[in-house]
């Protein structure tokens, strides 16, 4: 009698647990790929689902939803059972960038034409409401498949969304704002990048069996993890190889950005009482640089020692993300006192983890 579909997913999850970190990890991007084209969608009216079925077929990287399945599986949780959950995060994930290109008046996402562009404005906001619609389903299957409380799932997922949106305020808040603090600055990162990293790794936990400490870790790990990831794109932005970043650097300095780099060298700039530098960086923050300007930007605020402060923060919130996955992930030795320690599959699961987000802070992935 032929075995089914999804048992013979789960038996090559379950073989492929002790694979490479990359292989693994590449396993469970396809099945998350996988799982996106098979999402039950109408197809009337084409207006609203088709947009969709754009958005969810997309070439995207499938990081949040691989970590979510990856905690998820050293909390002792099957793929299967976790993987409504990452579907969620994804396609909550994906309303954010549909509204994000709106709000931004971006012309292309992932090498192709913005969902406002390909159709119009109102179509991209009807189907980014229908993908967060979608996300909150998901969420519901993921609590009866694991056999998991709602409520429990919902806490972080409301948070998230919460966060995100006050993240996305204070962005926009900063565009017209003459003076942005670091503190500020970290506030709003905290929301757009970092509340959905937390949440991700938090729900993985949570669909499988962990204790409300580690899920804290969790959760306190995505945080700094979305702290170091920001502050380093600001950074790469500004000193990345432009044929490795993939475009023009400067790109945020031209815009006049107010990333990390461009408050901090204001603030340095008025410490140090340096003349030109405030007036070129005053000038970076009310209209953006000139291309021509983008050099000099750059030495100059190596000279004031911004880039030496980016670099510090990174690897302070590296550090912090990596103690807060300690506290919650076990061991790839061992703990007698752990019992998810003397399990292969949970320590093959946490060694990947640590693999991935490892390569995701050396912006390798």
């Amino acid at each position: 009698m032929p075995e089914p579909a999804a048992l013979r997913r789960d038996s090559a999850c379950e073989a492929d647990s002790s694979a490479a970190p990359e292989n693994r990890v590449q396993h469970l991007r396809e099945r998350v790929n996988n799982a996106l084209a098979e999402l039950e969608l109408r197809e009337e009216p084409a207006l609203l689902y088709d947009p969709v079925r754009y958005v969810l077929g997309g070439d995207g990287k499938r990081l949040r939803p691989v970590l979510l399945l990856l905690a998820a599986e050293v909390f002792g949780a099957e793929t299967e059972d976790a993987l409504p959950a990452a579907l969620a995060v994804e396609a909550f994930h994906n309303f954010t960038l549909v509204h994000d290109d709106v709000m931004d008046h971006a012309e292309e996402r992932r090498g192709r034409p913005a969902v406002h562009r390909r159709w119009d404005t109102g179509t991209a906001l009807l189907a980014g409401d229908l993908l967060l619609v979608r996300a909150y389903d998901l969420l519901a299957e993921a609590a009866a498949g694991a056999e998991t409380d709602l409520a429990a799932l919902m806490r972080p997922f409301r948070r998230m969304a919460r966060r995100l949106c006050e993240g996305q305020a204070l962005d926009k808040t900063f565009e017209t704002r003459e003076a942005v603090s670091v503190e500020e600055y970290l506030d709003m990162i905290d929301g757009k990048t970092g509340a959905l990293l937390s949440a991700t790794l938090e729900l993985g936990g949570l669909c499988g069996d962990t204790a409300p400490a580690r899920a804290e870790a969790l959760r306190n790990a995505g945080a700094a993890l979305g702290r170091a990831f920001q502050i380093q794109d600001d950074l790469l932005d500004l000193t990345a190889d432009s044929e490795r970043w993939g475009k023009p650097v400067g790109g945020d300095l031209r815009e006049g950005k107010k990333t990390f780099l461009l408050v901090r060298a204001r603030e340095r700039a008025a410490e140090d009482d340096a003349e030109d530098a405030r007036a070129l960086f005053e000038r970076a923050a009310e209209s953006g640089l000139a291309s021509g300007e983008i050099d000099e930007a750059r030495r100059r605020m190596a000279r004031l020692g911004v880039l030496s402060d980016a670099r510090r923060a990174v690897a302070r919130y590296t550090e912090a993300a990596t103690a807060h996955l300690d506290r919650a992930l076990p061991s790839e030795t061992g703990d007698p006192e752990d019992g998810r320690a003397e399990d292969a599959r949970a320590r093959g699961a946490a060694g990947t983890l640590r693999w991935l987000i490892g390569k995701m802070q050396a912006r390798l992935h």
